[in-house]
C-alpha cells in the first residue's frame, strides 16, 4: 500500500493482479501478432527455466520438509527468477548478442501470468514458500477491516 505499511487489502491486491492481467494480454496479444516470427525452442525455454530453476526446487524441498521449513536458497532463486529486473538483464544481454526475439515475451507472459492468474508475487523469508494462511496476518487484517469499518461508518438513519 505505500512504504511504510507493506500490505495489501484485498481489494488493493485484486487491482495489482489486474494490472498485471493487462499486461498478461498485451503481451499475448504482441506474442500471437507476431507467431510465426517466434522461434519456438526460445519461447518455450525461456517460459519454463523461470520454473525450471526458481519453483521447481523449491516446491520439492516443501514437500518434503516436515515442519514446512526450507532453507533461504530457494526463496533467493524463486525471487531471483521471478524477477522482471533478472530478465531484463538476461534478455538485455542475449538482445545485444545475437538480437531482439519475439519469443522473449515467454518472460512477461510467465511473469505476468503468475501475478496476474495465480497471485504469485516474490517470495518473503518469513512465510511458507507454498501458501499458508499466516494466523497472525489473518487476524491483522480482520482488526484492521473491522477499524476501518468502525472509523467510516455513518449510523444508520431510523
Amino acid at each position: 500500500m505505500d512504504h511504510v505499511n507493506r500490505f495489501e487489502s484485498r481489494v488493493t491486491f485484486r487491482l495489482l493482479r489486474a494490472e498485471y492481467a493487462v499486461a498478461l494480454v498485451v503481451s499475448a496479444v504482441l506474442f500471437l501478432l507476431h507467431l510465426s516470427e517466434v522461434r519456438w525452442w526460445v519461447a518455450v525455454l525461456l517460459f519454463v527455466y523461470i520454473d525450471l530453476i526458481g519453483y521447481i526446487p523449491g516446491a520439492m524441498a516443501f514437500r518434503r520438509a516436515e515442519n514446512g521449513r526450507i532453507p533461504k536458497v530457494y526463496y533467493v532463486l524463486y525471487n531471483t527468477m521471478h524477477s522482471f529486473v533478472t530478465h531484463a538483464v538476461v534478455l538485455g544481454v542475449w538482445a545485444a548478442i545475437a538480437g531482439f526475439e519475439w519469443a522473449f515475451l515467454a518472460v512477461p507472459i510467465h511473469l505476468c501470468g503468475d501475478r496476474a492468474l495465480f497471485g504469485n508475487f516474490l517470495k518473503s523469508f518469513h512465510v511458507r514458500f507454498e501458501p499458508v494462511a499466516v494466523p497472525a496476518f489473518v487476524e491483522f487484517e480482520e482488526r484492521i477491516v473491522a477499524q476501518h469499518t468502525a472509523h467510516h461508518s455513518t449510523p444508520e438513519r431510523v
